[in-house]
């Protein structure tokens, strides 16, 4: 089944595509790679999961918050790519910011993993690596990098 099929299918739709906000371009193609700069929990220009997981953001809604990152994620390579130059996800960089006792971002990460892997099937396998950090911008609690094989032509 293709990713558009499966997004309907499970009654989710694409964001509108977010305009970078600063000097660099949402999708980067080098080559047969494409590498994808940060997505936020935007969706249709709306800021949405700004603030800490663990204080004002449950884990629950983190998960959430991540799994409208990849839908960004998949947004812009559909418009900038197209999803049918896809030959796999290669690999995700998860980004969050939390209180100090909380301690469960794998489980937030997974938001989009299971996302990507529900979408793109096989093709959306992937390693993943995940960072604390102190502050991300407009306060959002997570964001994600990614990058793609793409077929040769």
């Amino acid at each position: 089944m293709n990713p558009k099929a499966k997004l309907k299918e499970m009654g989710l739709v694409l964001p509108e595509v977010s305009i970078p906000g600063g000097s660099y371009v949402s999708v980067n193609r080098r080559g047969n790679i494409a590498y994808v700069a940060i997505q936020f929990p935007i969706l249709n220009q709306e800021y949405l999961y700004q603030g800490r997981l663990g204080d004002t953001i449950s884990t629950q809604q983190g998960y959430e918050a991540m799994k409208l990152c990849a839908l960004n994620v998949l947004a812009q390579i559909n418009h900038k790519i197209g999803f049918e130059a896809i030959e796999g996800l290669n690999h995700i960089d998860a980004y969050f910011q939390s209180g100090t006792d909380w301690d469960k971002s794998p489980a937030v990460v997974d938001g989009a993993s299971d996302l990507f892997v529900k979408i793109l099937e096989e093709k959306g396998t992937h390693s993943r690596a995940i960072f604390g950090v102190e502050k991300l911008p407009l306060n959002f609690c997570v964001g994600l990098t990614t990058s793609f094989t793409l077929k040769t032509v």
